[in-house]
């Protein structure tokens, strides 16, 4: 989210100048993809709906050309250009914290949301208007139509779906504020609220179920939960809540009691999507054994950029605990996509998580987006919005993996961090994805562990490239005796689609 600029740029920064180089493709190398070690059945690419679908889901001009373009394989037309469809097939919903009523509460004292800093198009409407009653005329199910209209249109092109929390419904924090606490670092959920904050969680995904179509997959409470100090009340531009460790082990059991009380039990709990991977390790070390039940997979951001204990997080999580692992959130600042692409192939090589997810492909932030779009007046929704022509290169990185590297498909060890590879046994299709962070280079593919790497008609491979000027464009390389070599020039990412491979 836009608050992280400043980690990322350091983050950034640091990896620019010489951090990775362990990871720096060398002149004339030769990788080798081994079958014999692999990292588990790839779920799927994803992003958050949130800000973005709140202001384009309703649009009738928009919506459908947007949710064409990031949740399925189609040619899109964008002004006047065809771009390829991102095919993301996760859609994380954010179940909103923020409405405009009077509510009594304290000593019967009549009060209202006060929205701080947090701009229009962040404030997303919630579902239960006040405590004082669970009946049907406390909830509003008419709120956050936009979201909420685009979260059906993913759905409807075949993308599971996860609800997620960034904060409480503004009356259960102490701030009566959704952006936050008064203080850094405390915890803002009233404790008289813990059991409906997990109500409402609950309620929500059964009422879409009954209602929408959407049967959530997994069910997220917290947003960064104890990470940082950003959610210090109303200075903060958007939704979101600490929460101690502690805070969220008691969450957690009244979470799965409240899906299970309505039918829910087979919606997994996620937990407890951490800025970093190093906050992440924090988290679940401080959860006892008891707390860990409850928890079915481990979401973390990716917020560190290169940094972080990602081999450390996997053993943790995956390999001790036998927990799904997924970065379900992640932004870069640079337009070009190619830190993006750098830090997802080390979560690949390192973390190896099952999913990935980026923040917001339409964000306000020229870098951060993959299409910049304006607000014209942060208070007055009236005014509108204005959407760039131009489409950043990331959008095209994003594609190189996205439309490649398919649910159920094989993670598969390269030894480098700056490539990946991934095997479609019932196709006989293995997939390569690569970054060249040093100067123009040929890369060799050593495929010989395999039974049978023939490639297409005459040992034929497509490629495709995005960087050194080019977006996406698709070239050949050839396969003879089981090897492959491709040239790569700096700042570039390659995907290669090898047919005819058999373990």
């Amino acid at each position: 989210m836009m608050r992280r600029r400043t980690l990322l740029t350091a983050a950034g920064a640091a990896f620019l100048s010489g951090t990775f180089a362990t990871g720096t493709a060398r002149a004339d190398s030769t990788i080798t993809v081994d079958p014999t070690k692999s990292y588990g059945s790839w779920d799927g690419w994803g992003t958050s709906l949130a800000w973005w679908a709140k202001v384009f889901g309703g649009d009738t001009t928009y919506s459908d050309l947007f949710a064409d373009l990031f949740f399925t394989d189609k040619s899109v037309t964008y002004k006047g250009k065809s771009l390829p469809g991102l095919h993301l097939n996760i859609a994380r919903y954010n179940l909103g914290a923020s409405s405009w009523n009077t509510v009594r509460l304290k000593e019967d004292t009549p009060v209202r949301m006060d929205p701080g800093r947090i701009p229009w198009h962040k404030q997303i409407g919630g579902y239960w208007l006040d405590p004082g009653n669970t009946g049907s005329a406390v909830w509003n199910w008419d709120a956050d139509a936009s979201q909420r209209a685009m979260l059906l249109k993913a759905v409807q092109r075949g993308a599971t779906s996860e609800l997620f929390s960034n904060s409480p419904m503004w009356w259960m924090t102490d701030t009566l504020n959704p952006s936050g606490a008064a203080a850094s670092k405390k915890n803002n959920l009233n404790a008289a609220y813990y059991s409906h904050h997990a109500s409402y969680l609950a309620t929500v995904a059964l009422h879409a179920r009954q209602n929408w179509g959407v049967d959530f997959a997994s069910v997220e409470p917290f947003n960064e939960p104890s990470s940082g100090n950003w959610w210090t009340g109303y200075p903060s531009p958007q939704e979101g809540c600490f929460m101690t460790s502690g805070t969220q082990k008691q969450m957690l059991p009244l979470l799965r009691k409240e899906l299970d009380a309505r039918g829910l039990a087979t919606t997994k709990i996620s937990a407890s999507d951490e800025a970093t991977v190093d906050d992440a390790i924090r988290t679940w070390e401080a959860f006892d054994s008891g707390a860990r039940t409850y928890v079915d997979r481990m979401n973390v951001h990716g917020y560190q950029g290169a940094g972080g204990n990602r081999a450390k997080l996997h053993q943790l999580v995956v390999e001790d605990a036998q927990k799904g692992l997924w970065n379900s959130e992640t932004g870069t600042e640079a337009a070009d996509g190619f830190s993006m692409a750098r830090f997802l192939l080390s979560d690949l090589h390192t973390m190896h998580p099952t999913g990935w997810s980026y923040w917001q492909p339409l964000d306000t932030h020229p870098g951060w987006a993959m299409i910049h779009y304006t607000v014209n007046d942060p208070a007055d929704p009236a005014k509108g919005v204005e959407l760039s022509s131009t489409v950043n290169p990331k959008y095209y990185v994003m594609a190189q993996f996205s439309r490649h590297i398919r649910p159920g498909m094989t993670m598969l060890n390269t030894g480098v961090s700056y490539a990946t590879a991934a095997l479609d046994e019932q196709a006989n299709k293995l997939v390569i994805v690569v970054a060249n962070d040093g100067p123009r280079t040929d890369l060799t593919f050593d495929l010989s562990r395999f039974t049978s790497a023939a490639g297409g008609a005459n040992g034929v491979v497509p490629r495709w490239n995005t960087g050194a000027g080019e977006t996406y464009v698709r070239r050949e390389a050839l396969v003879t005796g089981k090897k492959l070599t491709i040239p790569i020039n700096a700042k570039c990412v390659q995907t290669l689609e090898v047919q005819g491979v058999v373990v």
